[in-house]
């Protein structure tokens, strides 16, 4: 099915006129991102589920898609107003307590990961761990361990492994190409940090 199929489907059955091909093209590139209804009815005209167009799901919105779950049956599980959980998914900011947290993790099952994602602590979690390696990891253990309720053995082997990585690439050398690579190289490591903490974390796991 070309853009112009899904678009007429989308008009046709599900009465949104002004869903276009180049709406749906924007889509498919990633250039615009489709709402709750115009996402039912995208799944309806593939004839699949939302939570296959999603993909890895990163929001709380998108987990709750994904699972096939009704705003008000993800509110109820964890003991929310359904205005106020659906405030919550809007802004993307889970603001729940410890209860309420522990309940959304398991009527979503989500992964620890995940449920550092979409409770927002991706931002503080990177801030800790350019740190660790930037600095003296031992430091950060603590911090680092507040944040994410990990062993604190496994963070100590994963912050120290990370500390070593972080400093045999950015060892400068007498030579300027050599030290602008290495330079490069760190920057690439901090930007993409969260993904190299989780990665050692899931090798040191298993």
């Amino acid at each position: 099915m070309g853009p112009e199929h899904v678009a007429y489907g989308m008009r046709a059955s599900y009465g949104l006129p002004y869903v276009t091909p180049d709406l749906v093209a924007a889509w498919e590139r990633g250039l615009a991102e489709p709402s709750a209804p115009e996402l039912t009815a995208l799944a309806g005209v593939l004839w699949c589920s939302q939570g296959e167009l999603i993909g890895s799901p990163r929001t709380l919105h998108e987990h709750r898609v994904a699972r096939g779950l009704a705003t008000e049956d993800v509110a109820h599980a964890v003991g929310l107003e359904l205005l106020a959980y659906q405030r919550m998914e809007e802004a993307g900011e889970w603001r729940g307590n410890e209860r309420q947290s522990s309940a959304l993790a398991e009527v979503l099952e989500l992964s620890l990961r995940d449920f550092i994602t979409v409770t927002g602590r991706d931002d503080k979690l990177a801030e800790l761990l350019r740190g660790a390696v930037t600095t003296r990891w031992q430091a950060y253990v603590r911090p680092v361990g507040k944040t994410v309720h990990l062993d604190r053995r496994l963070l100590e082997d994963v912050l120290e492994e990370m500390h070593g990585d972080y400093q045999g690439q950015t060892v400068t050398s007498p030579s300027w190409a050599e030290g602008q690579a290495a330079d490069e190289a760190g920057r690439d490591f901090l930007d993409g940090i969260v993904d190299q903490f989780w990665s050692m974390v899931q090798r040191s796991t298993y």
